[in-house]
This record gives C-alpha cells, structure tokens and sequence, in this order.
C-alpha cells in the first residue's frame, strides 16, 4: 500500500469552503427559480453521489484501487461539488422560504398594516414597511406579507409596532430599467416585499402600539431622536445613523455628498464601524483588567479573553441597538468570529477566520453574495489581512510617532484599490478623492465619535451622556465638513460604463484564485502555478471585457414612458420629463454625469412634443409616440424599417409592420435594449422574472 502524503500537502482546504459555495450560489442567479421536487431530487441525488465517491476514495486508495494522489484529487474534487451542490440548494431553500403573494397590478385604496420599519427614500420622502397588510376585497392568500408606501406630504410618523391605516397607491415591484440593470424585484423577494407605492393621505392609528420586542425598537428609535435633539441638524442625524442605524434624519442632500466624497460607508454600519466599537471596547476593557490584576487580583486569569468577551457582548448590544439590518448583522458575524478566535487561542485576523465569517453569511443569508455591500467588506478585509505581513515586518523601521499615519495611509490605500472596481461596477460612479476625504475622515470617525457614542451609551445609565455627545457632535460635523470640501472640489466623480454580467463574477474568482493558490516559490508546484495562471486569466477577461463593451445603441423604458439613443454626444433622451427613475438609471450606467433634461437637449429626436422621431442606421427609424391616442397615432406610423414605441396599447390587425413596442408586448419583454445590424434590430429584453408563489 502506498503511503499518504503529508497532511501539510491538503492543509488550507478550508478557505475553499465559501469559494464552492458562492459558485453554487451563483450558478442559480444564472436563472433564479423556485425548485420543483423533480430538481430537489435531483440535487439530492449529486450531493449523495458527490459524497459519496469523496468518502470512499480514501478506501479505494488504501486497497491499492487509486494511488493516494488520485484519491486525494477525487476526494477534493468530489467534495467541491458537494459544496457547489450546498450553495445551489441553500439560495434555493431561501428563496422558497421567504416566498410571499406579490402583487400584480396596480392598487388604489385602503391599506391597513402594522409598522415595522421607518426610513428615508432616495426621493427624500419619509417610508413606511408594513407587515400583516389588509387590502379591500383581496383574500388573505393574494394579499403581500409586506408593502412599503412613501409619504408624499409631511405626516406625523407612527411609533414602530403599531397597526396604521392609510389611504395609497400600490404596484408590483419594478422591473429593470433596461437588460442587465439592478432587478429590485428580486431584492424584494428575498425582502417578502410584494408592493411599494405612494400615499397622500393622513395616517390612522387602527390600535395602540404593540408591547413585546416592539418596546425594544421603539426605545431604539426615542435613542435615535434624543441624539439628534441634543446634538442638532444634519450632525446629529449621522450620529443618529452610526448609533442606532436609523438613517431616516439623514437628508437627500447629505446623502449626496457623501457619495462624492466616498465616506457614505460611514453613515451605512458596516465591519468598519463593528471593527471599531469591538477594537475599543476590547483595549479599553484590557487596559481596567490589567490595571485589576496590577492591583493582585486574578494574576492566573487569561485577561485578555475576558476582554474578548467584553467586547463580544458589546458588538452583540450594538447589533441590537443599530436595529440589526443585514450589512450589520454581517459585520458582527465578521467581529464575533475574530473575537471568538482569541477566546480560542486561535489568530484572530487570517484568511481562515474570513473564510468563516463569509461561510457563517453564505449559509445564513446567501442571497447576500450578490450584493455590493457583502462582496466590498469581504475584499477590503481580505486586502487588508494579506498586507498585515508585510506591514508588520515594515512597521518597526517607521518612527513610532509616524507609525499610525503610515499605517492609515496604507490600509486606506489597500481598501480603496480592493473596493474601487466592484464599487465601480454595482454604481457606475468613481469619487477621484475619495482617499483624500477617508483620510481626513476616517481617524476622526475611530479616535473621536465611536468612543464618544460607546461612553456616551454608559453615561446615558445615569444621564450624563451630554460631554460624550457634545464630543461624537464636534466629530460628526468634521466628518460632513470634510464630505462638502471634498465633493465641491473639480471633477470629485467620474462616471463609469457598467461592465457586462460576467465581469464581477470573473473578477471575483480570479482574484480568489491567485490569493488561495499563490505559495511562496520553494513551494509551488504544478497545481498552484495553474490556479494561478488561471485566476490571472480570469481578471485579465474581465478587464478587456469591461474596456471593450459596447452599452445598447437604443433603450426603451419598461412601459415605453421613454426612449434613449446613444449618440456621440452621450446618449438622447426622446423626452425632458417623464421616466425619471428609468433615465436617470440610464444615464448612469453609461458613465454619464448628466441629467435627463440635458440629455433631451442632445442632438437626435425631431418632432413635437408627442411625436418624436430619430435616424437609426441602415435606414431605419425609431418613433416615440405618447400622451393621449398615442396607439392610434402609433398604428398610423407603423411602417417597415422602422421601431415605434408607443405609452398607449396599439391594435393592429395581424403581425405589424414594423417593431411595434408598447405597454401590453413590453409587459411581456420588460425594458429592450437594441443593436442595429445590416440584417435589422437585434432586440435584447429585460429578464422576466422566474419567481413566483
């Protein structure tokens, strides 16, 4: 029998635990469906199989079937499919869990629901998400678990937990606003979300506020308000926001800024925010334990775990007290591993407690993975772990007092080159100072306001938490003050083309591949140059498939409310108004700094207001017909060679002469992008959505 080789040769195996998951994960996004119990059975049968072969290679080895390289490679290789199996059938199960009614038209009535969360929309109007909903005449089993509803006017806002009633309008979750763009219905699945709209209307209190857990939030919100009227403005909405998570103070405008500057993270909890509560609680709670064992007691005790612990309990309370949204419940899963770690006598910061942080949020919420939130926290931590060595071994030849400068500089560095491409990609938007205001922002944030609202939380016991806010206030107003300089300085962004589909994925698992595969050279064998090799052609696929793609020639708005067409001036927009959210999503993943009435000023359509035309190539036209008798008008201009794109439906008699789009065949296609070709349009619709209860 020959023998195994050393187990050094498979040690690390698992950092390839969320790899293979993810890729499950991913493969059903390819085409997200509710599973039948064919392909339950289905996936039952490749993990039984899967599994096991990768049990029984080890005995076909030891019987001198398989040498135990091939063993060990189908061992390895069984077990990667196992977990790629896992990650299908976990977003699988998640998806069937959380399924709920979605509304399928268009609502106009009574709405009757409890509150269960307040915020703020990119419209600056406050929302309300109600659960158990009540709509006229519609049975409980087509009615939406959850509705969310905009508040047009000024109400007074209702306290969390109680049952509201109110007067609005209600829809389906919206489509893409062209192929390929952000699906919010998918978003609002995973949510149980099955309407949004819009009231105008007073809101009724139907009965007194719920008890319970619902007194834990509503106490989480008074906290909200209290910190805001001692601290004042917008300074005190963002210390609201990075005590509580309630970001509903935070204006539209602040908002703005702070994308520009590249410190919206800031005012989103996030791991940075974790990391630095959990840091100073933990080198607070070391520093009274040492001091506690100078003075002769408790000599023999591991003080350093106790403050792990301390600061395990803090993350905990702050998870609670931020209204445990999910980026922050990421986060904490990240800190409590690190934590749990040095409890455990284990390293606290290495690609394997990252490993299992992402394999604890893949299995918990793996829907998460697609997100930009979950994919932007896990390549700043990893960025940062993998300079950690040769930081330290640099560290001791800086001078101590330039030391943490140098030190900011650097992780600052590192984390914006590891988040900018995948921030670049989900936003279209790139903030050209954005390091300059992390640096000015960031050590403010960690030595001033985090502190501040931790002892300020303590002090709240006994009602002296006014120094600790005044403090977290000073810092807070820098850190906005920073946001303005910086997003008022010439060219602070720049606006970038969105990548095709394939380009995150591919950037994703070949950075993956060259970090888990890379060994130091007296180590590299034929495998690891290979997973190398290949990662680096993953990134460099990505990087010429993102350079050389081409954004559609023509756009039409899911209900055909607008038109754009690209032209070397940027692209034309057929109407100053009307489809605001569509064009605006337009313009920005073309890279396109402008807004829809200077794009309608570009040179292309002709035509009256209702009746705009353009040129297209290779001799044909596209007509944008709306207002009212738009499809009458719209079945007169349909003629060959010509796309025509009407707001009203068209009856034509038989198959239409030319490309006829309007609101019944687009409720079919959702948005169109289009490409001219010597053979006509090539027609690329708006992905239809799979999922249904």
């Amino acid at each position: 029998m020959a023998p195994r080789p050393p187990a050094a040769l498979r040690a690390g195996l698992f950092l390839w635990v969320p790899v293979c998951l993810s890729a499950g994960i991913g493969l059903w996004f390819l085409r997200p469906s509710l599973f039948s119990p064919v392909e339950w059975a289905a996936l039952a049968c490749l993990l039984v199989c899967a599994g096991t072969v990768a049990r029984l290679a080890p005995h076909w080895a030891e019987r001198g079937r398989l040498t135990w390289p091939q063993a060990d490679a189908l061992h390895l290789g069984a077990m990667a499919l196992c977990f790629v199996a896992l990650g299908t059938g976990l977003v699988a199960f998640r998806a069937a869990h959380v399924a709920a009614p979605v509304l399928e038209w268009r609502y106009y009535g009574p709405v009757e629901g409890r509150v269960i969360q307040i915020d703020r929309s990119g419209r600056d109007r406050m929302r309300l998400t109600l659960d158990q909903v009540v709509l006229h005449d519609l049975s409980p089993e087509r009615t939406p678990a959850k509705v969310r509803v905009s508040l047009v006017d000024d109400h007074a806002l209702p306290p969390l937990g109680q049952r509201v009633m109110l007067t609005g309008h209600l829809g389906p979750p919206s489509a893409p606003s062209s192929p390929g763009s952000f699906d919010f219905r998918m978003f609002a699945w995973f949510d149980s979300l099955g309407a949004v709209g819009y009231t105008r209307t007073p809101i009724l209190a139907v009965t007194q506020p719920e008890g319970g857990l619902w007194w834990a939030h509503r106490a989480r919100m008074a906290i909200s308000a209290a910190i805001q009227d001692r601290i004042g403005g917008q300074a005190g909405a963002v210390a609201a926001a990075l005590m509580t998570g309630d970001r509903s103070g935070i204006a539209e405008e602040t908002n703005e800024v702070m994308r520009a500057s590249n410190l919206y993270h800031i005012i989103s909890i996030s791991g940075l925010h974790m990391g630095m509560l959990a840091a100073f609680v933990y080198g607070a709670a070391r520093l009274v334990l040492v001091g506690v064992q100078a003075a002769g007691i408790g000599l023999a005790r591991p003080m350093h775990k106790w403050a792990a612990g301390i600061a395990l309990a803090a993350a905990a309370a702050y998870l609670w007290l931020s209204g445990g949204g999910v980026a922050t419940e990421r986060s904490f899963i990240m800190v409590a591993v690190m934590l749990g770690a040095i409890i455990a006598d284990r390293r606290a910061i290495s690609l394997r407690t990252v490993a299992l942080a992402a394999t604890i949020v893949l299995i918990y919420s793996p829907e998460a993975l697609v997100s930009a939130g979950f994919q932007m926290s896990f390549a700043a931590t990893i960025a940062l772990i993998l300079v950690y060595g040769p930081w330290a071994r640099i560290a001791p030849r800086v001078p101590w007092w330039l030391r943490p400068v140098a030190m900011l500089v650097v992780s600052s560095m590192v984390a914006a080159l590891a988040t900018s491409p995948i921030a670049a990609a989900h936003f279209n938007r790139m903030a050209q100072y954005g390091l300059l205001a992390n640096l000015l922002a960031v050590p403010v944030m960690g030595t001033l306001v985090m502190p501040a609202g931790v002892i300020g939380a303590v002090l709240a016991l006994v009602g002296l938490e006014a120094p600790a806010l005044w403090v977290m206030g000073i810092g807070t107003e820098w850190m906005l003050w920073v946001a303005r300089f910086v997003s008022s300085l010439g060219g602070a962004v720049t606006g970038v083309a969105k990548p095709p589909a394939p380009v995150v994925p591919l950037m994703g698992f070949g950075a993956v591949l060259c970090i888990l595969c890379w060994r130091p050279p007296s180590r590299r064998g034929w495998l690891t140059r290979a997973g190398v090799g290949l990662g680096a052609l993953l990134l460099a696929a990505s990087a010429v498939l993102w350079m050389t793609a081409r954004r559609p020639l023509l756009l039409i708005a899911p209900e055909g409310e607008a038109a754009g067409l690209m032209t070397p001036a940027g692209r034309a927009i057929s109407k100053p108004s009307g489809g605001a959210f569509v064009v605006s999503t337009w313009l920005q993943e073309d890279g396109d700094m402008g807004d829809q009435e200077q794009a309608a000023a570009r040179p292309a359509w002709t035509g009256d207001a209702r009746d705009r035309q353009a040129p297209l190539p290779h001799g044909w036209q596209v007509w944008h017909l709306t207002g009212k008798g738009s499809g009458a008008r719209a079945a007169t201009a349909c003629r060959p060679d010509r796309i025509v794109v009407a707001s009203e439906p068209v009856d034509i008699d038989g198959a239409p002469p030319c490309l006829l789009l309007d609101p019944k065949r687009l409720r079919r296609s959702g948005a169109v992008a289009i490409h001219m070709t010597a053979d006509g349009p090539r027609i690329t619709p708006g992905a239809t959505m799979r999922l249904s209860r």
